[in-house]
């Protein structure tokens, strides 16, 4: 199990940007097993949407692509480089984030081409689909 600071140690994102709490299950260059516990003080929270506050399905897309970089960065040969979006596709939202709720994050690195990597993406709340993605990486 990584924690922050070994996250850290992985991917450039810092506080509070980082979002992805802890990474509970790891393949290195294959997939990665996450969580991000959501915070009523997450401060996107206080506009999206006042009196309803839902974590915003880019935020959902980008603690996937986190979970994903730490997958694919943990490859040796990629030690010490950083994971850019190269596209994101079929992403589907289906149920909502909201304050309270734990977040499991899973990325499966499905295609690999030298520094360009595609991951199959999947965010639950207690086992219910909230959001699914095909995310394109380039490492550079």
């Amino acid at each position: 199990m990584l924690g922050v600071k070994e996250i850290e140690q992985i991917i450039p994102h810092r506080h509070p940007f980082l979002l992805v709490d802890r990474i509970e299950e790891l393949e290195p260059g294959k997939r990665a097993v996450g969580y991000k516990s959501v915070s009523f003080d997450e401060p996107y929270f206080a506009g999206h949407f006042p009196g309803e506050p839902v974590m915003p399905g880019v935020l959902i897309v980008e603690a996937l692509a986190q979970t994903g970089a730490v997958a694919i960065l943990s490859d040796e040969k990629f030690k010490g480089k950083t994971a850019y979006f190269g596209a994101i596709n079929s992403a589907r939202f289906k149920n909502k984030v909201v304050p309270g709720d734990r977040l499991r994050l899973e990325c499966e690195i499905i295609k690999q081409k030298g520094p360009v990597g595609v991951g199959s993406a999947c965010a639950y709340v207690d086992d219910k689909l909230c959001c699914r993605a095909e995310l394109t990486f380039m490492v550079g």
